[in-house]
């Protein structure tokens, strides 16, 4: 409402919030309502059932042997991914880093847009497009508001099946490629990680994740157009999306994706759990340390790797502050027993990383420097004994001195 009345205030307000004089500086202040009341003209949403049947899922499979699964859900938002079978177990010795490297190139420019208008096209409906690349999986996913779901599924298939590779792009990325190895090779943890899968397996699984140096100076667009020509195949592909019907996108992605080849996919690279030790020096205060056992089977054999990560919840794990504060994790089973019982162990968790055919489960702590422990349980030792000699010495004297 458009008040002439005061030249001060253009619109005169219509808020239930009360206006009050007497700030704290002499100005006007707002009493907020309380919020058990409710607000005028504000209709309450009906209250959520108790129960709600789970989304069926729908599954159609192409000629060509691609999958496409979806759920509906109420939710106005949509995520649509893009699934393949490919990641470091399939690279050769040409191609190794060619996972690492794909992570960074995804969603950059392809044959028949740009980069730019590609960044321009998924701000345009309020997306967010992220890819994730494991050593057995990679996946492209797109989320935006399900009336862009045509879009979406464009976009993402463009994106996986006609990635331009211009030399320029490569370049770009190896040099961030260079930076990512450069970060990781003063990360701990992570580097736990990898010796752990190259000491206690051999063949596939023992190929690290993160490029190896020498992959900066070797990988072009060639050997990426390679790797794509020979993984991403059409038995290997699964689209699935939720907050989409399944019917609609069964007839937006089939036209994209029939053309595919289905060829019949190489045998998959075999792993051989072999068990090792893997020791290396570090001019570091603290030790890290991980132990793991292998989880046979995999996500092949499902019983075994849901118990795998029902354990690790159940132990669960933590850490101090850095300022010596109590930290994360302070009521699971390792911090309770582990931790508040052992000061010098820092940190103190378990993991699990299951794979198709076989994973790991273990548990990783950081401590203060071995060698510490060691020098200083022998000094506990001998102070221990002197103040038992000192107390010996003080109970003689203190007899003595009644004799006398």
């Amino acid at each position: 409402m458009y008040s002439q009345r005061h030249g001060s205030s253009r619109f005169a307000s219509t808020s239930v919030i009360k206006q009050s004089s007497g700030g704290s500086f002499g100005g006007k202040s707002s009493q907020l309502p309380p919020l058990d009341v409710p607000l005028r003209g504000i209709t309450l949403p009906p209250p959520l059932p108790d129960y709600v049947e789970p989304a069926k899922i729908k599954i159609t499979s192409l000629p060509n042997g691609i999958k496409i699964a979806s759920e509906t859900s109420p939710s106005p938002a949509a995520s649509v991914g893009l699934y393949i079978n490919c990641g470091s177990i399939y690279e050769t010795p040409e191609s190794s880093g060619a996972t690492h490297l794909l992570d960074l190139m995804a969603f950059k420019s392809t044959t028949n847009r740009s980069h730019l208008r590609l960044v321009r096209e998924v701000d345009a409906i309020g997306g967010n497009v992220y890819m994730s690349a494991s050593r057995e999986q990679m996946c492209y996913t797109y989320d935006a508001f399900k009336a862009y779901v045509p879009e979406m599924v464009e976009v993402l298939i463009d994106s996986v099946r006609n990635p331009a590779f211009f030399d320029w792009e490569v370049k770009e990325q190896l040099q961030k490629m260079q930076a990512d190895i450069a970060e990781v090779s003063d990360n701990p943890q992570y580097l736990l990680l990898e010796a752990l899968h190259s000491a206690g397996y051999s063949r596939a699984l023992a190929k690290p994740l993160v490029a190896p140096v020498s992959a900066v100076h070797r990988l072009d667009s060639s050997i990426l157009e390679k790797f794509i020509y020979e993984n991403y195949i059409a038995p290997r592909m699964v689209l699935v999306a939720t907050g989409v019907e399944h019917d609609e996108l069964v007839s937006i992605a089939e036209p994209l994706l029939s053309d595919l080849p289905g060829v019949k996919p190489p045998e998959d690279p075999k792993s051989v759990y072999v068990g090792g030790d893997y020791r290396c020096q570090a001019d570091s205060a603290k030790t890290h340390v991980a132990l793991a056992f292998e989880v046979p089977g995999g996500f092949y054999e499902e019983k075994t790797a849901i118990i795998a990560t029902i354990l690790k919840m159940l132990m669960g794990g933590g850490c101090f502050c850095s300022s010596g504060g109590l930290g994360n994790g302070i009521y699971s089973r390792l911090y309770l027993r582990i931790l508040t019982n052992y000061q010098q162990i820092e940190f103190f968790s378990a993991f699990n990383s299951i794979y198709d055919r076989s994973g790991l489960f273990g548990i990783q702590a950081i401590t203060v420097s071995l060698l510490y422990c060691v020098l200083m349980k022998p000094r506990k030792i001998a102070l221990d004994a002197s103040l038992v000699c000192l107390g010996n010495i003080l109970h003689s004297l203190v007899s003595n001195m009644f004799i006398v």
